[in-house]
């Protein structure tokens, strides 16, 4: 069936440039690399891997070869670790927070340019960042952590209408001149995609795709936690995520639960792990922590 596909999708784009035709839940992924976005060829590759009857959504992705190792202009002076989180946003505060209470010196960047929510998880909204050199930005320090976030440098009510090149400047600008120190680890809120898992195969592919180490895969939300008897209720169903990083071959660091307080505190400025350090959620935040930092 895959090999079916990619021959369709070679009618559509150089042969060459087509790393990958994965079928995923009747969900056709075909992965590109290197290749120029053509909006027009992949519409009509779409229609056409639709007439297939086992096929009913289609994914393109677009990925380049890694960038030469001389390219300086992403490294960060102090950053000893860099821990990007693809697909959902959701956690990866209690994430940062939980790796500082391992004894890592954690940074937390927030690279969300359309809808930031480190300033309000951290408590720092309609702060200004401060610059003693009119060159470079301190970073925020709160709950044990350094942080930035875009948001930080534009009112929270303004949208930001970036694309590519753009957002991309605006994001190394910010992540570069920073005095951020000496730090052990920085993890990095992505803007968010849907939910689903078809996004998490998407980043795996793109991660492999430039050569960056895969850590493994978290399932957020994963299931409810009654506060009442423990009882856990799979509201989307179970293991969704195990059984997707078996199949892709890569790590399954754990399950994050579903529960009101997560969200209630970030949105307070004080997140879980910080609030309330010994509750089963900070556990669970804490147990994919360790794993991650054995893992650096």
């Amino acid at each position: 069936m895959e090999a079916e596909l990619r021959r369709i999708a070679g009618q559509y784009f150089a042969p060459e440039t087509i790393e990958s035709v994965r079928v995923f839940n009747r969900r056709a992924i075909v992965t590109l690399v290197n290749a120029a976005e053509d909006p027009a060829g992949a519409e009509a590759m779409e229609k056409a891997l639709l007439a297939y009857p086992e096929i009913d959504k289609v994914s393109v992705v677009y990925t380049a070869t890694r960038r030469d190792e001389g390219d300086t202009r992403w490294r960060i002076p102090g950053v000893k670790k860099i821990i990007a989180v693809a697909s959902g946003k959701g956690g990866v505060g209690n994430l940062a927070l939980a790796l500082a209470d391992l004894g890592k010196k954690t940074a937390l960047f927030d690279a969300d340019i359309y809808g930031p929510s480190v300033p309000t998880m951290l408590g720092f909204e309609d702060v200004s960042p401060i610059s003693y050199d009119g060159k470079t930005f301190e970073p925020f320090e709160n709950l044990g952590l350094k942080s930035m976030s875009i948001g930080s440098l534009v009112d929270k009510d303004t949208p930001l209408i970036w694309r590519g090149p753009k957002a991309c400047g605006a994001l190394q600008q910010l992540l570069t001149e920073v005095n951020w120190g000496d730090i052990d680890v920085m993890v990095i809120v992505s803007t968010p995609q849907d939910i689903a898992l078809i996004d998490a195969v998407k980043g795996v592919n793109m991660f492999k795709r430039v050569e960056v180490p895969i850590l493994g895969i978290v399932e957020n939300m994963s299931y409810y936690l009654c506060p009442e008897c423990g009882h856990k209720e799979f509201v989307f169903g179970e293991h969704g995520a195990r059984e997707t990083a078996e199949r892709l071959g890569e790590k399954f660091l754990g399950e994050i639960p579903l529960n009101i307080k997560i969200r209630s505190y970030a949105d307070g400025g004080t997140p879980i792990v910080y609030a309330e350090p010994d509750s089963p959620f900070s556990e669970a935040y804490r147990e994919i922590a360790a794993k991650i930092a054995a893992a650096l």
